[in-house]
């Protein structure tokens, strides 16, 4: 008996004796201070919460965005907090309407480069509040299905379309370009374009007329293929 009289004594004496009460009054009435002071360890905040709450009870409604928060303080007192559910992460850094509806109207005739270049002149930010690149701009027209301008200039045809006016392969155009038969000009995103003159569609159909191994071409302009 006096051996656990003893241990006891001896445990009381190692703890800290506490700071006078109108040390810890003053720090009650100063929380934040105290909370946000840089000796103030995760460890000492956790311990302070668990001082002061005995419990918490979260509930929200499935349908609705209200989250209701019941706090339990040690005192006895109880009360009630009602904030809103955080929104979800895609919808945090979803794209701004405004911008959206920018896009969406002026994306058809505008490169994705010419886009980034109005958005950010305009003033307008993503959903993370940056600046608008290349990468946003690709990313919304695919959400939202929005066509790119056309890279062909006036008069101007795809290997696929010479080919089907010609009535011949695709490979024999590819060939003319490439042995330098056919001018052809590639576009940013490495998409061939014939300018297709009168002078340029007569020289293809003689070409075609005179060669052995291509098959002999209507007058009649053919169905263009894309």
């Amino acid at each position: 008996m006096a051996e656990a009289e003893a241990a006891l004594v001896a445990t009381r004496a190692a703890v800290p004796a506490l700071p006078p009460r109108a040390e810890l009054e003053a720090l009650a009435s100063d929380l934040p201070t105290l909370w946000n002071a840089s000796t103030t360890s995760a460890k000492d905040r956790k311990r302070l919460l668990r001082t002061l709450v005995a419990d918490v009870t979260v509930t929200s409604q499935v349908a609705g965005n209200d989250v209701c928060v019941g706090i339990r303080w040690r005192s006895g007192a109880s009360e009630q907090i009602v904030t809103r559910r955080p929104p979800r992460q895609y919808e945090a850094v979803r794209t701004p309407s405004e911008a959206t509806a920018f896009i969406v109207q002026r994306g058809p005739l505008l490169t994705n480069q010419d886009l980034v270049a109005e958005l950010n002149t305009a003033g307008f930010k993503t959903g993370m509040g940056r600046p608008f690149d290349v990468d946003a701009v690709q990313w919304v027209r695919y959400v939202h299905r929005v066509p790119s301008p056309s890279p062909m200039q006036v008069g101007e045809l795809s290997v696929n379309q010479v080919a089907a006016r010609l009535g011949i392969s695709a490979d024999a155009v590819y060939y003319w370009i490439e042995s330098g038969q056919l001018a052809a000009r590639r576009t940013t995103n490495g998409r061939l374009c014939v300018a297709y003159t009168p002078d340029v569609e007569a020289a293809c159909r003689k070409r075609v007329a005179d060669s052995c191994h291509l098959p002999a071409s209507p007058m009649t302009l053919g169905v263009e293929a894309v």
